[in-house]
């Protein structure tokens, strides 16, 4: 039985990054608000919530936090907990968890293991191959041709994917991640994947069971540089709602991906209660699944909860309960846009200690700052942590209108070595 709201209740938000600081300034809009306690959280998080030191990987220590925040949900935010089995343990103790099981979470956790479900499921995807050693990923790549996709099997942060053009950048690739393991065991296994052109899109839904309420359309934009050039990121900014994206659309694609999935999992004996992620190509030949995620996309979430309707923590706590209604989630008529501000040579090795200035000049010209890769200096000063920095998002009328918003206060934020896209949302007109 749901507890009452009358009470002030304890919300814990596992993470510390973009996502979960725009997971917890939505939770600030329920009503009643709930406490919330995030952990590990970053300095941008410590503005908004309770902070705490704990690993959210470390299963036995979040369990012991969410026991002694006697917490009414807990929303699990990046995928190496899930993939770790956090859900799991915090289920086992009697908590409300937002985030599937390890098992459920090998969707995000193994590409070889999406595409073995998609496979079974019926799911449009591309076709693949899984090697481990670069001898059968060339032979994968001369058996597609250019461009393939070069992908490591496990987690890499949103880097271990290259698109090649030529043999010689495939054969790169495969070694880089095979051979020279840059992405450790992640990249122990690869998939190699037939090329695919068109447009992406981001298609979140929180799902319980069979369930599926599914957000908007949202656009990701991967590559660090305009027109999607360079190499891969974990995400450059984003935008929603997408024109050529129109809810009648968004639901076939549900019917199409999401659900049969859910079907799939449930066979396999998969209770899925978390937020189901599925990257898409919109091909000339229809829609294919690029890739799955098991949480909230990271930036996506900065565009899709700041135009959320519906009570937060109510829709995140009946999905994790099991009931969730089924059908789309209610949002405003308007658009958002978020653009990432990035730290020197991200998405390399990225630079860190640089102070950050103007951050509540962008806030107060209406924009929400989510930060990522911060932390509080000594000297009470915010400085950069890590690569992407902060997501800076705005609403709007329009998508035209919103990126202006962005953009503008984007434009009062400043660090040395910061650097963003400037084509974000750039030619959508809705």
């Amino acid at each position: 039985m749901c507890q009452s709201r009358a009470v002030t209740e304890t919300v814990l938000v596992l993470g510390g990054g973009g996502r979960e600081h725009a997971i917890v300034r939505a939770l600030a809009r329920s009503r009643p608000a709930p406490r919330v306690v995030c952990a590990p959280g970053n300095a941008g998080m410590a503005r908004d919530a309770e902070t705490r030191a704990v690993d959210a990987v470390d299963a036995v220590a979040v369990v012991a936090l969410a026991r002694e925040l006697d917490a009414a949900l807990v929303v699990v935010g990046p995928e190496a907990p899930l993939v770790a089995g956090v859900a799991d343990a915090l289920r086992e103790a009697g908590f409300a968890t937002l985030g599937p099981g390890a098992g459920a979470a090998r969707l995000e956790g193994s590409k070889a293991f999406a595409k073995d479900v998609m496979a079974a499921a019926g799911v449009p995807t591309a076709a693949s191959r899984t090697v481990t050693s670069v001898a059968d990923g060339l032979a994968a790549v001369d058996a597609f041709g250019l461009p393939v996709a070069v992908k490591a099997d496990g987690l890499a942060a949103g880097k271990g994917v290259v698109v090649a053009h030529s043999r010689d950048e495939a054969e790169a690739a495969l070694r880089a991640s095979i051979e020279d393991r840059v992405f450790g065991e992640a990249g122990a296994s690869v998939v190699v994947e037939e090329g695919l052109t068109g447009r992406e899109v981001s298609l979140l839904a929180l799902c319980s069971g069979r369930v599926v309420a599914r957000f908007p359309a949202a656009r990701d934009y991967k590559p660090v540089g305009d027109g999607n050039t360079g190499p891969n990121t974990g995400g450059m900014g984003s935008v929603s709602p997408v024109p050529d994206i129109p809810d009648a659309l968004a639901d076939e694609l549900v019917d199409r991906v999401h659900r049969p999935v859910l079907a799939e999992l449930a066979r396999r004996g998969m209770d899925f209660r978390g937020v189901l992620y599925a990257g898409l190509m919109m091909t000339p030949d229809g829609a294919r699944v690029i890739e799955f995620n098991v949480r909230f996309g990271d930036p996506e979430t900065q565009v899709l909860l700041p135009r959320l309707e519906q009570d937060p923590l109510t829709l995140m706590r009946d999905a994790a309960e099991g009931r969730l209604a089924d059908g789309p989630v209610r949002v405003n008529d308007g658009a958002a846009v978020a653009v990432v501000m990035a730290a020197h040579n991200y998405p390399g090795t990225p630079r860190t200690g640089d102070a950050i200035a103007g951050l509540d000049d962008a806030a107060a010209a209406g924009a929400d700052v989510y930060h990522a890769g911060t932390r509080a200096a000594d000297d009470g000063s915010i400085v950069t942590a890590g690569g992407r920095v902060l997501a800076v998002s705005a609403r709007g009328d329009s998508i035209p209108d919103a990126r202006s918003r962005a953009y503008a206060a984007a434009r009062l934020i400043h660090f040395d070595g910061a650097h963003m896209r400037d084509d974000i949302a750039e030619g959508l007109d809705t």
